[in-house]
């Protein structure tokens, strides 16, 4: 069966925009102190439109992201040859989908930190993936609540992006935040989403459309 590179255009266009982004696109540096690493799948679903994978997290009071919106991934294992690997795993793990066998890899995105001191001290490096339109999603393990495909336009939609106010031990605070699926996405992915729309070329999307 042809990859999604080989039937679907768009994808050829986020990878060449990832291309120069990240020298080692497979395997950031380890870091010379404590820092954990992590990886995240960001993965996209041809079609009409391209889809973005949406993971909601299971309450649990182990996980200190416990019920947010998320994007499939976690902690990489001794047994991970690569970051790259981590993610291929915990997107498998966490949703059903194995992209090594029905995903491409298109790139990576600059590796995020956790901005409080109550978080984990980890490095999570975000892998961008496309699968073909017929590519479905579940919840496949305990700690994922539920699923969500979200498009990129709606992403992209004025009235998708806002502000969210959080109740944190040191009082509330203001993020900015998308609002899909009747959730919120603030915090981590929404810095790593924020980033693949700043770096995705929506004008060569509109060209291939007709649009541009």
């Amino acid at each position: 069966m042809p990859s999604p590179l080989e039937t679907d255009p768009r994808f050829w266009i986020v990878g060449e925009a990832l291309a120069s982004y990240a020298a080692d696109a497979n395997d950031p540096p380890v870091p010379d102190d404590d820092t954990l690493q992590a990886a995240v799948a960001l993965i996209l679903r041809g079609g009409e439109h391209l889809d973005l994978l949406l993971i909601k997290r299971a309450r649990s009071e182990r996980d200190p992201w416990s019920g947010h919106m998320a994007l499939p991934g976690g902690r990489r294992d001794p047994g991970d040859p690569s970051l790259l690997d981590t993610a291929v795993r915990e997107a498998r793990e966490e949703t059903g989908i194995d992209l090594g066998s029905n995903g491409s890899h298109l790139g990576r995105l600059d590796e995020v930190v956790p901005r409080s001191v109550r978080l984990p001290k980890l490095l999570i490096a975000p892998f961008v993936f496309g699968v073909r339109a017929d590519i479905e999603a579940r919840v496949a393990s305990r700690e994922v609540d539920a699923v969500h495909w979200v498009t990129l336009e709606q992403l992209r939609a004025p009235e998708t992006g806002g502000e969210v106010d959080i109740p944190l031990p040191g009082g509330t605070r203001t993020f900015p935040c998308y609002r899909v699926a009747g959730e919120i996405v603030w915090g981590l992915t929404h810095r790593i989403l924020s980033q693949f729309l700043e770096r995705y070329p929506d004008s060569e999307l509109r060209r291939l459309r007709g649009n541009g």
